[in-house]
């Protein structure tokens, strides 16, 4: 599950693809705010995103994008998420309180072979959707759909 609120300079978040790749960013993993249980897959994702280049190795498919009016409710979906309670509260929710946060379900899938890309000046900043110059092989999804389809209902029963 992804939380999105939109970037710095987006006036709302938009799901402007219902598949897209998953962009190397070391900038929001910061090891504070990530569960303890997900940390040690912050270290080997450090190399995937350099100065010079990025490297792709997933991809998601939009299974359900939900509307979170009840954050009261979060701490229900904190196990399909990785950040921590704070960095919910204060990264999410506290920041831009009149703009809502969307979690997303998304069916994961590898990128068979990963796609390197040299970084340009067109991946800085803080944004939700980036255009990139790739037509990258999908491997197989991580998980089932009909699992997904049973954590989408679980997320709007609970916050949506």
């Amino acid at each position: 599950m992804l939380l999105r609120k939109g970037g710095i300079h987006e006036k709302r978040f938009e799901v402007a693809a219902s598949r897209f790749l998953l962009f190397p960013t070391v900038a929001h993993s910061h090891t504070e705010r990530v569960r303890p249980e997900h940390r040690d897959l912050l270290g080997p994702a450090t190399a995937d995103s350099t100065d010079d280049a990025i490297v792709l190795r997933a991809g998601a498919r939009v299974v359900a994008a939900v509307e979170v009016q009840r954050p009261a409710n979060l701490a229900a979906i904190a196990g399909r998420h990785i950040w921590t309670e704070e960095s919910v509260r204060t990264d999410r929710l506290d920041f831009r309180p009149r703009h809502r946060l969307t979690a997303l379900v998304v069916s994961a899938a590898p990128l068979a072979p990963p796609v390197r890309l040299c970084r340009t000046a067109d991946y800085r900043g803080c944004a939700s959707w980036v255009t990139l110059p790739v037509d990258p092989v999908w491997g197989p999804p991580v998980v089932a759909d009909a699992d997904l389809e049973d954590i989408a209902g679980e997320l709007r029963a609970s916050v949506g």
